[in-house]
């Protein structure tokens, strides 16, 4: 009986949390071990406090043509080549169990309840973009670019 108590917690222990596990809190960005990419914290429009331990700012909606300035500008900002996620990378961060927003706001804090856009165009109707919606959990494939969506930029590791 002990030792299948024993095995239990272990087991509670070493994949209960296995979302959490994935990634490690660099302070403005996340690493993501599972997917070998680092997110950075905020939405596009905040940036991350280290004082206040949150994002600060308002996130901002972008179209698909702005996204492009936006990167060029980040990547003058801060180290690295930023871009947007692919679809599989943004469904990643998707938390089923999460209530409210469908996202671990602990590392990915103050993320609007809303769709993100990906850098994936849907192959069935090319004129539109996937995007992953963080109120829902789902991915849809049904933005034309001019939709302002949220953004959140992703590097590889």
């Amino acid at each position: 009986m002990f030792k299948n108590q024993l095995f239990i917690c272990f087991f509670i222990l070493l994949y209960g949390n296995s979302y959490a596990s994935n990634f490690i809190d660099k302070g403005y960005y996340v690493i993501d071990l599972k997917n070998k990419i680092e997110w950075l914290k905020c939405t596009t429009g905040q940036q991350w406090s280290d004082k206040k331990n949150s994002c600060v700012g308002i996130p901002v909606k972008l179209e698909y043509k702005a996204i492009e300035q936006a990167n060029t500008m980040l990547n003058e900002q801060i180290e690295g080549e930023w871009r947007l996620p692919t679809r599989k990378e943004l469904e990643s961060l998707v938390c089923k169990e999460c209530k409210g927003v469908k996202i671990n706001l602990e590392f990915f804090p103050d993320t609007p309840a809303e769709p993100f856009w990906t850098s994936q165009r849907n192959w069935w109707s090319p004129k539109f973009f996937w995007s992953v919606n963080f109120f829902t959990g789902h991915s849809y494939g049904r933005f034309v670019p001019e939709k302002e969506l949220f953004v959140r930029f992703v590097k590889d590791r």
